[in-house]
């Protein structure tokens, strides 16, 4: 569900290149917040939601072009008939 919702009107993209932005803003200021104790343990969780995200996107990318092969078989088969 949630990945529809951003891709929502084929605006995923660039909503995908935003959030990137965001969480580089976000790994600045955790740095300087994490200076302290726990700032690695921060760190850490902070690459593991980089790498999750990305392997979402590449799911995404994969479903879309799955979706657009479907497509396009399914017209192939109506020029047929």
């Amino acid at each position: 569900m949630t990945r529809r919702k951003r891709r929502g009107g084929g605006g995923g993209g660039r909503g995908g290149e935003e959030e990137e932005e965001e969480g580089g803003e976000e790994e600045e200021e955790g740095e300087e917040e994490g200076e302290g104790e726990g700032g690695e343990e921060e760190e850490e969780e902070e690459k593991e939601e980089e790498k999750e995200e990305e392997k979402e996107k590449e799911e995404e990318e994969e479903e879309e072009e799955q979706e657009e092969e479907e497509e396009e078989e399914e017209e192939e088969g109506e020029e047929k008939e």
